[in-house]
């Protein structure tokens, strides 16, 4: 995604500062030939190296407007099966990375008074994905923390926004990028290792899509650099009809649950059906019920009745 949307930035007319991981990436490697596109090595985990980045941008081009994060790292496997390095590295990356580039770009665009964040999260923010629980704890993580931020920095007309991509395919004709490239697989234990195990959801569904994703990363691009111009962004926006109906989906089992199961949390109000006043009133009724029967009772054990009254007469 971040390959493809430096292409699409470029292809607008606009300046571009591209990053590679310092792990992966040579800086021979990031050397880039067109003018208007800085090439620069950032490890996410550590701050400095982030804030390094920021002030090179500044120097090359002067300004800086829009900041896409498309870093990102998974491990496919049981919560139990992964260790702690497997799960921090998650979290250094995804969280930390996330926060880091905040941090050390927030002071410029508050004295700028103007900016806006591209934050790419995933489908996995919103749902539980088997086989991806640390990874999903990530994105959750990111989700909380930009949607908390946003109501901190709106009124230094900054934006944000997350987007959330579903099952997006690589199509640029040039990419060398190895498939699910971001993601480690890691060995299922013996309690987790059956075929139908849920912990292995997440392996199957990547060995069963391969490279057929139903969603375009071209389109997704173009899609992420008009997000970057619009005047009144969203805080989320879903890529993909995958994204959509799965989300819409946990949406709905959540608004589902807590209509099922709000009765013993909240009293229903009186008006209601079922509520005090209603059930007030069926008391009410009751009540008279009982002392009309109770005085109908007394009036028939007062009252003569016929054949004493004709003995009388007699």
């Amino acid at each position: 995604m971040g390959r493809s949307l430096v292409k699409c930035a470029l292809g607008h007319g606009d300046h571009v500062v591209t990053v590679g991981r310092i792990f992966e990436s040579s800086p021979a490697s990031m050397v880039q030939e067109h003018e208007n596109c800085l090439g620069l090595l950032c490890d996410v985990r550590d701050g400095a190296s982030v804030l390094r980045v920021v002030q090179k941008a500044l120097e090359r081009f002067g300004r800086i407007d829009c900041i896409v994060n498309c870093s990102g790292y998974g491990v496919i496997g049981a919560c139990e099966d992964q260790d702690e390095h497997e799960i921090r590295n998650q979290f250094e990356t995804n969280f930390m990375g996330t926060l880091h580039i905040i941090q050390a770009s927030l002071p410029y665009f508050r004295q700028q008074g103007t900016g806006r964040y591209l934050i790419f999260s995933s489908t996995s923010g919103a749902l539980g994905v088997p086989g991806l629980g640390p990874y999903c704890a990530t994105k959750y993580a990111v989700e909380g923390l930009i949607e908390a931020m946003l109501y901190e920095i709106d009124s230094f007309n900054l934006k944000a926004t997350l987007v959330e991509p579903g099952l997006v395919r690589r199509d640029e004709p040039d990419s060398k990028l190895a498939t699910w490239g971001h993601f480690l697989i890691k060995p299922a234990s013996d309690a987790y290792s059956q075929p139908t195990s849920p912990a292995l959801h997440a392996k199957r569904m990547v060995q069963w899509l391969g490279d057929r994703q139903p969603t375009s990363v071209v389109k997704c691009a173009e899609l992420v650099w008009q997000l970057g111009h619009c005047s009144f962004p969203p805080l989320r926006l879903l890529l993909g009809s995958y994204a959509i109906e799965s989300i819409r989906d946990r949406l709905r089992s959540v608004t589902e649950e807590l209509e099922d199961w709000k009765h013993l949390h909240f009293p229903v109000a009186p008006d209601a059906p079922g509520g005090e006043k209603e059930k007030s009133e069926k008391d009410d009724k009751d009540d008279k019920e009982e002392r009309d029967d109770k005085d109908e009772d007394m009036q028939d054990s007062t009252s003569p009745s016929q054949a004493d009254t004709q003995m009388k007469e007699d």
